[in-house]
């Protein structure tokens, strides 16, 4: 798993396999926010997978699909509060771009 850490709660990543739900258990992640829209691509695991996953994992599974850098003031309010929480987050897309910009807009907000 390829991750980057934007904040000591925040991570974000490319597209992540159900395996990957047990290794972010592992570093203390409480929370995986899917911002990638199902059926971008033909090789992308269902939303619906890393929810079962995440399930299992007892991780919590939010998902908040964004189209390109577009994201709604829902979008940001959710992951705000999801923020301060003090949940410990891993949020994931095709790359991890959109994940980062929702980030930094719920940075902007404050």
């Amino acid at each position: 798993m390829n991750v980057t850490q934007l904040s000591p709660t925040f991570r974000v990543s490319p597209q992540i396999t159900t395996d990957d739900v047990a290794q972010a258990k592992e570093q203390g992640i409480g929370v995986i926010v899917c911002n990638r829209p199902d059926g971008e691509s033909a090789d992308q695991i269902p939303a619906a997978d890393i929810r079962r996953a995440c399930e299992a994992a007892s991780i919590k599974f939010v998902e908040l699909p964004m189209n390109g850098p577009n994201y709604s003031p829902e979008q940001v309010s959710t992951l705000k509060s999801l923020i301060d929480d003090g949940n410990n987050i891993l949020a994931y897309c095709r790359s991890g771009n959109r994940s980062s910009i929702l980030y930094n807009a719920t940075q902007e907000s404050n």
